[in-house]
Order: structure tokens, then sequence, then C-alpha cells
């Protein structure tokens, strides 16, 4: 026959409470209702003694625990646990007190035998030593230790709190030097925190240990007055022997509950004047003093002395001088090997160092990608203190960049320059000169967009990245500039529009083949069986290089990269011109180019080529297919320059900058035509179109 099973819900709700037995937030908890409820109810003397052992165990445990320490903050939690053996010595303290007024009179083991082990081997069955002892403990305990420590804990909390500022100071100073990341500098004001809610939460634990050592002492001459009252009025007992029985088991009693309380207090102590030193609190002790063995020689000398003088017992001092004389040798030799390998690896950093000549030459072959070169007169736009930071503006300028073409662009290294003008700056892509102007620090530039003179006392100039007339007004203009309607930035901006522009004019020169690899690495999971299939069975790293920096020298993003690689699997099956492969991709991303050229209004404005010019393109272009050149007569090209300029100058007074739009075939020639002489207008080809894009015709060639 078949034993009958549990339910299912019971052996759920019993594995449920198993597990919450188990675990600590649980245990904690119900240790400290054990507590409270200790200082309730009456506890039998086995279980007294039990948590006597326990009380002691705890205290030399935390002691323990913070000798081997190598930083105070490693026991943050010393004050909570300070609290929870404070308040079970003094539980433990009101349950004896019970025990011994109740059952006093019946000898020396009427609160157990912990008490009365110690009331009678401590004492040796005089209470009088007993009172000496106990009264000695607590004077160490609660005028010696716990006073000190309670005063270096309030002192280090109150300077901890002053010092705050100044140490939040610093780290954001070390941050913004580059010398530490936002991750450790996150760490250190964390720290910083910790430190100073440590020591604040020490200087009020003090307050328990000194509050319990008073407590100790007027439990215990309650209890003695009050046992002498019991034995005598209700136990039958002479004066004598109540005192005798009762004092015994109080001083027992007090004895019990002071010297775990004296151990924890020399643990806080050691913990809150162990601030500012790392390692464990041997390794601290002994490196110091090993430091110094001349005083560790003098002091074997002085032991060595009093031993000879008549009258004193030569054995111990001799002893002591021996021993202080021998770690005086040993700290000494330590100190000389120490010196030794120190010079050693002086010595082979020093060889090291000194490398060949050639090496030296070598590294002058390093270059910077991206280098922006600033006169003297420029360093206070980096080292500004307040207002626009030149750093910040190009960290800014990097992440803008990021999201707008696709690849993280490498960093701008920031140098002076003294063969440069006090306010004059340069930007260096590839060590070659690709800009540059003057700027004046603490004024700002002020400009008409409409193009009409600027009505404010000034410094005509010119705006360095677009070649519009411009003006420097002092600070005291601004607000008048603004009423006004004018365009005003400040020289850290202009300095920084002109990165921008000098950087997206030679993008297609910063993509090299490593950065190429790190954006087909950092493709998502999903894309990189995509890349497998393209690269380099299709296509090589090289090629798709090429791809890019085809997009980019007209300023079309590359951040869709898996359409791109797309667009070059679909023209693989058919060319392998780099020309035509980049015409296909252009095609693939029509709606990305048709947004990034239409105006705020979502337009797209257009200016169309007519057939004649049409023809007159498709006639001049001589060479196979894979390579083919455009040759047209110079005055044709002439002419036709010459018209595109005079219509855009026309768009140019009503600020508009509209597309050319020609046929596929001609698109790649023409513009290498109109960027010579209009870089920014955009030439599209007719794929380019997107059949959702809102279009407008501004006018024909």
């Amino acid at each position: 026959m078949a034993e009958p099973q549990p339910a299912p819900g019971f052996n759920l709700s019993f594995a449920n409470l198993k597990n919450s037995v188990i675990r600590g937030d649980i245990l904690l908890a119900l240790g400290i209702i054990a507590i409270i409820t200790v200082l309730i109810f009456p506890m039998p003397t086995w279980l007294l003694d039990m948590s006597l052992a326990l009380s002691m165990t705890l205290s030399v445990m935390i002691l323990m625990t913070v000798l081997f320490l190598e930083k105070p903050l490693d026991f943050s939690t010393f004050p909570t646990i300070l609290l929870i053996a404070t308040m079970l010595r003094l539980a433990l303290n009101l349950a004896s007190t019970r025990l011994i007024l109740a059952n006093g009179h019946e000898g020396p083991l009427a609160a157990g035998e912990v008490i009365g082990a110690f009331g009678g081997f401590i004492m040796q069955d005089n209470f009088i030593i007993g009172l000496i002892v106990f009264a000695i403990l607590v004077l160490v305990n609660f005028v010696v230790i716990t006073k000190g420590s309670g005063r270096i804990a309030e002192v280090a909390a109150r300077f901890s709190l002053d010092a705050m500022p100044g140490k939040q100071m610093a780290i954001d100073s070390d941050m913004s030097s580059g010398l530490i990341t936002e991750e450790e500098a996150r760490e250190r004001r964390r720290t910083l925190e910790e430190e100073s809610n440590f020591f604040g939460s020490m200087d009020g634990a003090a307050k328990f240990v000194r509050g319990d050592a008073i407590a100790g002492l007027l439990i215990t001459m309650i209890n003695i007055i009050g046992g002498i009252i019991i034995g005598t009025a209700q136990k039958g007992l002479s004066l004598s022997e109540a005192a005798s029985s009762y004092t015994m088991l109080t001083v027992g009693d007090g004895l019990v509950s002071q010297i775990p309380a004296l151990v924890v207090s020399i643990a806080a102590g050691l913990l809150v004047s162990k601030g500012g030193v790392d390692g464990t609190t041997q390794k601290a002790l002994f490196n110091q003093f090993g430091k110094y063995p001349r005083a560790l020689a003098l002091t074997s000398v002085l032991m060595v002395v009093l031993a000879l003088l008549p009258g004193i017992p030569a054995l111990p001092f001799l002893f002591l001088g021996a021993l202080s004389g021998g770690v005086a040798w040993l700290s000494l030799r330590n100190i000389q090997q120490e010196e030794q390998q120190a010079l050693a690896i002086e010595h082979e950093e020093t060889q090291k160092l000194a490398k060949p000549a050639e090496e030296s030459i070598s590294q002058t072959l390093a270059m910077d990608t991206i280098r922006l070169e600033l006169g003297y007169g420029l360093l206070p736009l980096v080292n500004a203190q307040t207002g626009n930071k030149l750093t910040d503006q190009i960290k800014g300028l990097r992440r803008q960049l990021a999201e707008e073409m696709g690849f993280i662009l490498p960093s701008v290294r920031i140098q002076d320059n003294l063969q440069l003008q006090a306010n004059d700056y340069a930007v260096r892509i590839k060590e070659i000169y690709a800009g540059g102007a003057s700027v004046r620090p603490g004024m700002f530039l002020c400009m008409d967009p409409s193009g009409d003179p600027i009505t404010l006392p000034g410094e005509q100039t010119t705006e360095p990245t677009f070649g519009l007339p411009a003006m420097w007004i002092d600070d005291q203009y601004r607000e008048e500039a603004n009423f006004k309607g004018y365009t005003v930035v400040d020289a850290t901006t202009v300095v920084t529009t002109h990165l921008t522009e000098v950087i997206k004019d030679n993008m297609q020169d910063l993509l090299s083949y490593t950065e190429t690899q790190k954006l087909l690495d950092e493709l998502p999971e999903q894309y990189q069986k995509l890349v497998a299939d393209v690269i380099p069975s299709q296509v090589s790293i090289t090629a798709l290089q090429r791809i890019l920096q085809n997009l980019l020298a007209e300023r079309v993003s590359i951040r869709d990269l898996p359409t791109i690689l797309e667009g070059i699997a679909e023209a693989a099956n058919h060319t392998k011109n780099i020309a035509l492969m980049t015409e296909h991709v252009r095609a693939r991303l029509s709606r990305q180019i048709c947004n990034q050229n239409a105006n705020m209004d979502g337009v797209l404005q257009l200016v169309t080529l007519s057939v004649e010019w049409e023809q007159a393109f498709l006639e001049s272009l001589i060479g196979d297919s894979d390579e083919r050149q455009l040759a047209m007569a110079p005055t044709k090209l002439q002419e036709f320059i010459k018209r595109v300029s005079e219509m855009y100058e026309k768009f140019g007074t009503q600020g508009l900058n509209p597309a050319i739009v020609t046929s596929p075939p001609v698109r790649p020639y023409m513009r290498t035509v109109i960027e010579r002489f209009r870089p920014q207008t955009a030439v599209m080809s007719q794929n380019e179109i997107h059949a959702k894009a809102k279009i407008r015709t501004m006018g024909s060639i």
C-alpha cells in the first residue's frame, strides 16, 4: 500500500521557510529579537553561560578583525556591530542581575558557572580584590580608552567634513586634466563620502561604550545594595554573609561584562587611530618602527646600562637590550638591501631611457592626425575656469561628428606654437596646414545674417569659416547686438566652428584602414554574417575604405554601414570599379541623402541641368567604362563654371543653396568640377531622389 504523500503546497511552504531561516537578514533579525527578549523574560543559568561565552567570543573576534584590517573603511559596519555588542552585554547584565538577586543566597553558582568562575578565580574568595579590579577596569575603559578613541573619532569626523569640498575639487581637477577617468573619479567620491560617514558614525558609537561603562558601574552598585537588602531582609542571612555572597556574585558579573567591553573599546580605539594608515596593524607598526634602527640601538644601549646599575635585576634588562639590539641590526640590514634594490632598479631604468640616437630620430616620424596650434594669447581659451572651454567644445565636436558622420574621429592634439602671432591659430591635418585665422579672446564676433553693415563700434574682420563680413565687439555691446538680431559668438566657438568645417572638408583623409576595420568589428552581432559574406569575398577592406572615403568626401554619413555593405554586395556582381560601386551605394542611401540636403521644411530644393549640358558632358567622357575620364574643352568648361557661379550668386543673396541634379553617368564627373569652386553645393543624380522626397525645382542651368 502506497504511503500518503504530502501536498505539494506543504513541500513548497516548508522549502520557503527553510530558505528564509538560512538567510542572513532573517538570522540577524531573530538575534535582535532574542536580545530584546532577554530584557523582558528571565534566563536559565545554562543559557546565561552560553550567552556570556558568546559575548566574550564576539568581542575577541571584533578585536582580531580590527588587527588584520588593511584600512578602516574595510570595517565600515563597526558602529552597527558595536551597538549590537553593547545591547547584548546590557541584556546579559540584566539577566544575570535577576539570577543574582533571586538566587544569590544559594552560593557562588547561583548565577551560572561563568560568573562563579570569574568570581572565584579572579577575586580568590576576597570580594575587596574583585571590587578593586572591577573599578580599575571601569576606569581604564571609561576614562582612558573610550574617551581617547571618542575624541579621535570626533576630530577625524570634523576634519573630514571640513576637507570634503577641497578634496571634491581636487578630484574634479584630476578628471578634467585627464589624470583619472570618470569611473575612477566616481569611485574616489564614493570613498570620500564613506570616509566622512564612517568617522561621523564612530563619533556617535563611542558614546555606546561610554554609556555601557556607566551602566555597568550603576548595575554593580544596585546589585550589591539590593543583594544585601534581599539577603538580610528576605533570605535570613546575616549582614556579613549577605555582603560576601551577593558582592562576590555581583563583582563576578561585572568582570564578565567589563572584560568584553574593554576588548571592544580597544578595538574601537585601534580602528579610529588607524585612519590614514594602510596595511594591517602589525605591518604598519613594525614597518614604521623598523625605519629607525638607530632608535632601537639606543634603546638597547639604555637597557644594558640599566642592567649594570646596582640593585636592579640584570636578567630582564639584558634580555630586552639584546632583543632590541637584534631587531635594530635586522632593520638596518633590511634598509641597506632595499636601498641596493632601489639603486639597481634606478640603474636599469636609466639604461632603458638611454636609447640610441636612431631611436629618438624615429620618434620624430610620429604624426598627429589632427592638431590645433594656438598662439600664446589664445592659451586662456584652454585653461578658462568659467564659460566655454575649448577642450570641452572639442569633446562635444567629436561626439557630434560621430553621430552625424558615423565614425569616431582621432583625438585632436592642442599645442602652443610660439611661431604664430599671439591671437592666431592653425589647424593641421596630418601635419599639413588646412586652415587658420586670428581671433580676439574676451571679445565676441558679431555677424549680420542679412549681410548689411554692422552698426556697432568694433574691429572689422572676416568670419574665418565661411568668409562672411563680421566685427569683433566688446562684451558691453553684446546685449545690443542680440537685440538687433545679429549673430554673436565668442572666440572659442569661432575656433571650434572653423575646426569643424576643416575636419568635414578633410574627413576622407581621416578614415584610415585601421578605422575601417574597427567600424566592421563594432557592428552588432546580427550584421556580422553580412560582413563575412561581403568581405573579403566580394570586396577587400581597402576597397571598402575607398568607397567610404568617397562618401565622406561629399559629406555623406557612413553611419548606416549595413546598408552600405548591402549596396556594395549588389554592385560587386556587375563591376569592381570603385566609382561605380560608390554611385550604386549612394542610390541605396537616397533617403538619407535627400534628408541631408533638405531645408528646414523638409523640402529638397534642386537645380536641374539642361539637355544641352547633359549631352555636352556625356560627349566629353572618353575611355572604357572602368577608366572613363572627363575631357571637356577648357572654353566650354569655363562657360559652365560661369553659368553655375552666376546662378548661385543669386541664390546666395536669398540664403539658398539648392543641390544640382543630373543623370547618374554624369554626376561624379560634374562633382569634380563643382567642388573646385563650390564645395558646399551638393551634386545628386536622379537615382538619389527618393520616391517620397518633397522636391522643388529652383532653376535650370
